[in-house]
């Protein structure tokens, strides 16, 4: 009996030998440096003639990524010894594709691609850059300091096209009007005076003809310049000059722990609704040897008053609202050209055509928003041919693909559907279209080709999860960016075709990462409270122990209920430990999130912690009454605008959440900056209203339930001043259910693993402690 004991007991002493060797999450080794995971290859790009395929990656746990090739023929992955000769990523072609322009460090250079053969045609100490072929194609336009030059590839004769100078002109001293009748007596009295100012005057005409003519000198005055450009034709030169508001007060960072033993303070960024810089377009006519500014007073609804001015009663005296001008885009024979203009309240985009002999600017499209403009591609513009432009518009309240013919005045629509096309590009021969598109699922990429006419649209990628593209030079191939749930970015190679099979050429996981188990989360929607589909990321332990997390992405508009590889990767793995533990967790692509077209995207308009919140409150109830999570016992949290949430959700839905963590959050809106801010709350001193309902600090009385704070203290995006006038507030208030963790030498995204694992044991004790 005791040995047949002996026999039933060994397999199952070996069964248990075996699950203690299975890894255990913990907090140490989720957030130990990322390199245990394995690197991702990234950046990559065809060489040239599309022998083989670039890409940085750092397979051997260096300080740093370093160069590899894949060579298609070998079918092996080799590291870059020496880059110093190879060409740079980017640049512009010929027309026929044979030849490639490109700067590198400074410098330009000509490559002629079936031969490989690349010619330096400058090498001076001040940088060249902006490579583009004139119209003939007979020269290089490059810039130079402020200035455009162009070089002629035959002779490698350099001339200068413009001559923009810094400051302003100084004015001919005057004479007054006893100086000027005291000269004209003295030439009137002396003959000799006469003749020799006479001889002089006729010496400088003649000097004056024999000289070269030089480019017209354009002063800059108190402005800066962007965006010289050069005509086709060689006619006109367009520019932008940008004016720096006065009295924009910027904020400083101050920085404790320092080399010097001394606290330094680092220069920050200005706040939401600062003073902004002023726009003014122009064209320099090189024939007429004249620069002029281009009106802007005839631009459609440029003097429209937004809707929200209305709630206040206020009378406004109709204006042009300030402009920014981005191009032109000229067509290939200079025929036409096309600017895209946004207001700078950002609620309105126009595709407007030039034209420079005139500055006339003839309406092409109108994209009107009543909160702001935006979705992918809305500042995308190419030529299909020489009278034909190819653009995205949000007109539908999804980002399509619309063409506009200038000559005919015809726009057609290319794309319809309720899904987004992210991402376009011409073929080689300007036949086709490619784009990246949602169509499948708001949760997958995958990329299609439609002629250019539109059409059907043939979908190319095949694997589910997210595909970024590379077209090969010849546009055989597909270089495939791919990921999906559980599994990190790798490169693929695939015919292109419809259902070619792809073939993985990186393989980046370490065994380490690969021996977890790691859960594909479900993919799920929720059901809001008006009645729209909410799309989550859900976890569901095997047992549950009754609890619940919600998580919240941040950034704002950004997506992350997807099939693929998560930006946020420590957090996808912390679910994962959160999961062994028995809680059940959601990820949510509230409103505001991207992927969803113009209505989600702008849900927030106004109220920030409005749907959004009642977004995740609706979560909590799918928690409860469809997976039976305890209502008491759901927590939150989230970093940046998942911080903010986090407090909204605390301050102004009390008992929903039991716990929350706030990491690196946004509490007062008027303290962030005016480019993200001021799109969704328009400017504090014009919508406080919006800023009073959706700035956490203004509702911190409503705390009941368990709060923790996180933040970076050198954060130069949402100051940590946001978290101390928050405390402050809560210490004024008598609040005692909180508390604050600070990051001495933390930006807003963490780098330090020791920072990460204290930060997220925080978090993990705090719902061990309170919802279990």
């Amino acid at each position: 009996m005791r040995h047949r004991y002996l026999l039933y007991a060994l397999p199952f002493c070996f069964a248990s030998a075996v699950a203690q060797k299975k890894p255990v999450l913990t907090v140490e080794k989720i957030m130990q440096d990322p390199k245990w995971i394995g690197t991702a290859p990234s950046n990559p790009y065809w060489a040239e003639d599309g022998s083989g395929v670039y890409f940085s990656w750092n397979p051997n746990k260096a300080k740093g990524d370093s160069l590899y090739l894949y060579d298609l023929r070998s079918k092996k992955i080799a590291k870059v010894a020496d880059r110093r000769n190879l060409p740079a990523e980017g640049g512009v072609y010929n027309r026929a594709r044979t030849v490639k322009l490109y700067e590198k460090n400074g410098d330009l250079f000509w490559l002629d691609i079936p031969t490989r053969q690349a010619r330096q045609l400058t090498n001076t100490v001040e940088a060249e850059t902006n490579p583009t072929f004139s119209g003939s194609e007979a020269q290089v336009i490059f810039r130079r300091g402020l200035n455009l030059f162009s070089m002629n590839l035959a002779s490698g004769e350099v001339a200068q096209l413009t001559q923009f100078i810094t400051g302003a002109k100084k004015a001919d001293p005057k004479a007054n009007e006893q100086e000027k009748w005291l000269k004209t007596d003295q030439l009137a009295m002396f003959d000799i005076l006469k003749e020799r100012a006479d001889k002089k005057k006729d010496a400088q005409s003649i000097a004056k003809a024999e000289q070269p003519k030089r480019p017209k000198e354009i002063y800059l005055d108190d402005r800066s310049l962007q965006y010289p450009s050069y005509s086709p034709d060689g006619r006109f030169v367009t520019f932008q000059l940008v004016k720096a508001a006065s009295g924009a007060k910027s904020t400083i960072v101050p920085n404790y722990v320092t080399e010097s033993g001394f606290t330094e303070d680092i220069p920050a960024r200005t706040k939401v609704g600062a003073p902004a810089s002023s726009y003014s377009f122009f064209v320099y006519d090189i024939q007429k040897d004249t620069v002029r500014e281009v009106p802007v007073k005839d631009i459609p609804g440029i003097r429209d008053v937004p809707a929200y001015i209305a709630e206040y009663g206020k009378k406004i005296k109709p204006a042009d609202r300030p402009v920014q001008f981005f191009g032109p885009s000229w067509s290939e024979d200079g025929t036409y050209a096309v600017v895209i203009v946004r207001s700078q309240d950002n609620k309105d985009r126009w595709l407007l055509r030039l034209n420079p002999a005139t500055l006339e600017l003839t309406p092409i499209d109108r994209l009107r928003d009543e909160a702001w403009v935006g979705g992918p591609g809305s500042n995308f513009l190419t030529w299909i041919d020489r009278e034909t432009i190819l653009f995205h518009s949000e007109a539908t309240g999804y980002s399509h693909l619309y063409s506009y013919n200038l000559r005919s005045g015809e726009k057609k629509q290319l794309t319809s559907g309720s899904f987004e096309v992210q991402v376009a590009r011409l073929s080689n021969d300007k036949k086709n279209i490619y784009f990246q598109s949602n169509e499948v699922h708001p949760g997958e990429q995958h990329w299609y080709r439609m002629a250019v006419t539109g059409g059907e649209r043939v979908r190319l990628t095949t694997q589910s999860g997210a595909n970024d593209v590379t077209l090969s030079p010849d546009e055989s191939k597909l270089l495939i960016r791919y990921s999906a749930p559980t599994k990190p970015w790798e490169l693929y190679l695939q015919d292109n075709r419809p259902n070619a099979a792809p073939e993985k050429i990186t393989e980046s996981l370490t065994e380490e990462f690969k021996a977890y188990p790691w859960r594909e989360p479900q993919v799920i929607t929720v059901k809001a409270r008006d009645g729209k589909d909410i799309y989550a990321r859900l976890y569901i332990p095997k047992k549950k122990n009754g609890a619940a997390v919600i998580f919240v992405h941040g950034a704002g508009y950004l997506q992350n209920a997807h099939k693929w590889w998560s930006q946020y990767f420590r957090e996808y793995m912390f679910h994962n430990l959160l999961v062994d533990k028995g809680y059940t967790v959601i990820d949510m692509d509230y409103r505001g999130s991207a992927g969803y077209g113009r209505d989600w995207r702008t849900g927030i308009y106004r109220f920030m912690g409005g749907k959004d919140l009642d977004d995740h409150v609706d979560g909590a109830k799918y928690l409860t009454q469809k997976l039976g999570i305890d209502p008491k016992r759901i927590g939150m949290y989230g970093g940046s605008y998942g911080g903010f949430m986090t407090l909204m959700a605390l301050f102004t839905q009390p008992g929903v959440f039991k716990a929350g963590a706030a990491l690196r959050p946004v509490t007062d809106w008027a303290a962030y900056n005016h480019p993200y801010t001021a799109n969704i709350l328009n400017q504090p001193q014009d919508d406080s209203l919006a800023y009073r309902r959706s700035s956490p600090i203004y509702h911190a009385a409503g705390l009941k339930d368990n709060l923790l704070i996180c933040h970076g203290m050198v954060d130069v995006n949402v100051h940590f001043q946001d978290a101390v006038r928050l405390s402050q507030r809560l210490i004024e208030l008598r609040k005692e259910n909180w508390e604050l963790a600070a990051y001495p030498m933390e930006d807003h995204g963490f780098v330090e693993p020791t920072s990460w694992m204290d930060e997220y044991k925080r978090i993990l004790k705090l719902f061990e402690d309170k919802l279990r």
